[in-house]
Order: structure tokens, then C-alpha cells, then sequence
């Protein structure tokens, strides 16, 4: 029997939501302490923003559907911010084409750091005045908003610096990468499937396309132990992977024909041996061979799953598979920002939880890599659960307005706060999206 009362514990989650506000918005300043002001403004493909907007509209969230509307006479830190930094929010306010965002050198970006104060200030006050649950789960809404910006940050930076010629590094290696031992042959386990729930279970945060929990019937399926590597990649592309239509889906097909696919996105090869573009910079292939395959799109993933003799997993495959395992993994805590082999997590068949987080109390299990490194594709299309309602007013077109033409991704990447994943949580991206951590994992019936 608890015998906190409700007004305690309402000050506890005030004071727990406090500090995790205050250490995102570290976060996210800390992430583009490595950038210089001219780095802040690029915007190299049509999928990416700047990352001095991502500073922006980050703080604009808050001021709008916060500050605005819990805080009585609150004036926004400037009226053209209320519309300059809106990103796709149509019922909201007007706002600029994505595409020009890297034409907003103006305002500067010692303007935007006195936002984001500004911004900062009225939620510690707000914090501070005992708002209610309301307030609070608006509060915590964008907190974990900005965990997903601090992923997008990183990922739009990694294609600017590819498409410098300069090829930049966001952070050098600490110590040259090793070639790792391989992990082996992909092992396949088997699931028992049968009638299962799927979704967000329990009170802690989620987003609404994780809900309503609901009941989900899988039939027997194996799952690869791990992700795919680059070096099984490089075999597929060697086998012509890319030159035969029988492995692709029509609109695949059609998209390695008009873009000339022909490897992973970061993959270079014009100085003979191929390279890997990644946020520590350029590393010989031969050195992340046994790490897992990113950036490639689904259609990608999917015909090297046909390729291999085997098939994506459904989202509830994958799901089933993750959910009460512990939440750890290559996530950006880990700071290394870039996949890892899965040999460095395996030996002699089982994996550790202190390779990763110290002191933990329990050991992983495979399946390896469910969580951190990329995320992985899912033959599922996004899709609203069975009684799925979006949330009110404007925050509903955060998720649910996307529910057309995009596939479901699972578990996370090297650049996602650990905080910040769960089993149940759902990420999507149009089919033919590459500029993102994404990998493999196979699944077989």
C-alpha cells in the first residue's frame, strides 16, 4: 500500500519531468557544440532541415502549444517565430516551403540560443506554478518531440557532411576501428507466435499511433538473431543484387532505375575500395564489414530479403520479439554514432547487458541488436491501430495525418536517446527513404 499522497506525488512528477526537460534541451545544445554557424544552415536533400531550425522549432513547440496555452498573457519571443518555425501543423499557422529552410539566415543563430532561453524560462516558471496533468503531458509531448528532432539533427548533418566534398567528420575517432571478428552465420529463432496484444501497455509516455493496445494473431515465425552486416550486403551487390527486377517490388525497381542505385547511400568506391561515409567520417568497408548495413531504403531491405531467401518481419513480429526485454543497446548515449558489430556484443554465444550499461542486473538474450545501431524496416504499412483516435486540435497531425504510403520501422539507432525508445514505439518513412539509420533484420515463416 502506497502511502505517498497524490499531492506528493504530483510534486514527484513535477520534479521529474523538470529534469528531464532540463537535461534535453542540454542535449540538444551539446549535439551542435562540433558545428560551426555555416554547418547550422545547410540543408543538402529535400528529407533534411537545418539543424539551426531543428534548434528553432524545437523551442517553437513548446511556445506553441504550451506556453501559448497554459500561460495567461503569454507573449511569444517574437511574432514571426509563430509561423516561421512551423513545420507542417496546417491548422496551426502558414509557414515557409521545407524546402527553404536553408535560406533562413535570418534571424542568426545567437537569436535563436536567446529563443530557446526565452522558451526555457517560462516552462521552469510554469513548472514551478503546480500546473496541472494537462500541462504536464503537453510538457513531456515535447521533451520527447525534441529527442526525435535530436536524432533528425544528426542524421540530416551526416548527408551535409557527405555531400561536402571536404567529407567532414562530426566527431573524430577516438582510436582507428578494428576489423571485428564475424558473428557467424545468421541463426533464425523461433517464436511460438499465437494470439498476442501489441501497443503501448501501461502509464508512461507514448505517442497516439502507439495506441490503443489491442490483440494481434501470429502464426510461428523465425527471427534472425541479428542485423544484417555490411559485408552480406556486399554479397548481394556482387551477386547483381541490383541489376535483377525478380528481386524487387515494381515501384523498387523503378526507383533503382531512375536514381541508379547501386549501393547503401554512404557507400563510396571512387578510389578503388569502398568506403563508408559516417558521422566519425570516411572508414574502409574492410573495417565495418561485420557491422549492420544503414542507410538503405525498404525497397532495399526487401529485396535483399527475397535475395537472401527470406522476408522482412511484420511489426508485430518484431514487437512480440522485443517487448519486457531490457532497453539497451548502441543508442547515442552510447556515443559512439554509428552502427557496432554484432560480434562486439556476442561471445561465446551470449551477450552481457555490462557491455553496455554498467552494473545492469539482468542479461541480454538474443535476438542481439533489438534495440540501438538502425532501425529496422517491417513489411508493415503505417496504419492506425484498431480504434486508434488522434490526439485533439493540432497535435493531432502529428502522427496521424502520415497514415498513407509509409512503412513501419522498429528498435531505434546509434543516434537515438536511449530515453527516448520502448518496444511499442513506431517510427515510418516512405519506402524509398535512405538518408535515415536504417537496416535489415530478417524474419522467416
Amino acid at each position: 500500500m502506497s502511502t505517498t499522497t497524490p499531492a506528493r506525488a504530483q510534486s514527484n512528477v513535477q520534479l521529474a519531468l523538470a529534469e528531464r526537460f532540463r537535461a534535453v534541451r542540454r542535449s540538444t545544445l551539446r549535439l551542435v557544440e562540433p558545428l560551426t554557424a555555416e554547418d547550422m544552415m545547410v540543408q543538402s536533400c529535400a528529407e533534411a532541415s537545418p539543424a539551426k531550425w531543428h534548434l528553432a522549432h524545437t523551442g517553437w513547440f513548446f511556445e506553441s502549444f504550451v506556453l501559448r496555452e497554459f500561460v495567461p498573457g503569454y507573449r511569444p519571443f517574437h511574432p514571426d517565430f509563430v509561423w516561421l518555425f512551423n513545420s507542417y501543423y496546417q491548422t496551426f499557422a502558414a509557414f515557409p516551403e521545407k524546402r527553404l529552410r536553408s535560406s533562413f539566415s535570418r534571424p542568426g543563430i545567437e537569436q535563436i540560443f536567446e529563443f530557446r532561453a526565452y522558451v526555457d524560462g517560462h516552462i521552469e516558471r510554469l513548472l514551478d506554478s503546480n500546473p496541472g496533468p494537462e500541462v504536464l503531458k503537453r510538457i513531456e509531448l515535447g521533451v520527447n518531440h525534441e529527442e526525435q528532432h535530436q536524432e533528425l539533427l544528426l542524421t540530416d548533418m551526416l548527408h551535409a557532411f557527405f555531400t561536402n566534398p571536404l567529407r567532414p567528420a562530426y566527431r573524430e575517432l577516438d582510436a582507428p576501428v578494428r576489423a571485428n571478428p564475424s558473428a557467424g552465420p545468421m541463426q533464425f529463432l523461433r517464436f511460438e507466435g499465437g494470439l498476442l496484444e501489441a501497443g503501448h501497455a501501461g502509464e508512461t509516455f507514448c505517442f497516439d499511433n502507439e495506441l490503443p493496445r489491442h490483440r494481434v494473431w501470429l502464426e510461428p515465425y523465425g527471427l534472425a538473431e541479428r542485423l544484417v552486416t555490411c559485408g552480406e550486403y556486399l554479397e548481394f551487390m556482387e551477386d547483381g543484387g541490383y541489376r535483377r527486377p525478380e528481386l524487387w517490388l515494381s515501384d523498387g525497381w523503378n526507383a533503382v532505375q531512375s536514381r541508379s542505385y547501386s549501393a547503401p547511400l554512404y557507400w563510396s568506391s571512387g578510389s578503388g575500395e569502398w568506403t563508408v561515409f559516417t558521422l566519425r567520417g570516411d572508414i574502409p568497408l574492410a573495417q565495418m564489414k561485420n557491422a549492420p548495413v544503414s542507410q538503405i531504403s525498404f525497397f532495399e531491405a526487401d529485396a535483399f530479403a527475397r535475395w537472401a531467401g527470406h522476408r522482412l518481419p511484420t511489426e508485430f513480429e518484431w514487437e512480440a520479439a522485443a517487448e519486457g526485454r531490457l532497453l539497451a543497446g548502441n543508442l547515442l548515449d552510447s556515443g559512439r554514432l554509428m552502427p557496432m558489430p554484432a560480434s562486439e556484443l556476442a561471445e561465446n554465444g551470449s551477450q552481457t547487458a555490462s557491455a553496455l550499461v554498467p552494473d545492469a542486473p539482468l542479461p541480454f538474450k538474443r535476438p542481439w541488436q533489438l534495440f540501438g545501431d538502425c532501425w529496422q524496416w517491417t513489411s508493415s504499412a503505417y496504419l492506425g491501430y484498431p480504434g486508434f483516435r488522434p490526439l485533439a486540435g493540432s497535435l493531432g497531425e502529428y502522427n496521424g495525418k502520415f497514415m498513407s504510403g509509409q512503412m513501419v520501422l522498429r528498435g531505434g539507432s546509434c543516434v537515438t536517446p536511449a530515453a527516448h525508445i520502448r518496444s511499442s514505439y513506431r517510427n515510418f518513412f516512405a519506402p524509398d527513404t535512405r538518408w535515415q539509420f536504417s537496416g535489415i533484420r530478417l524474419a522467416s515463416w
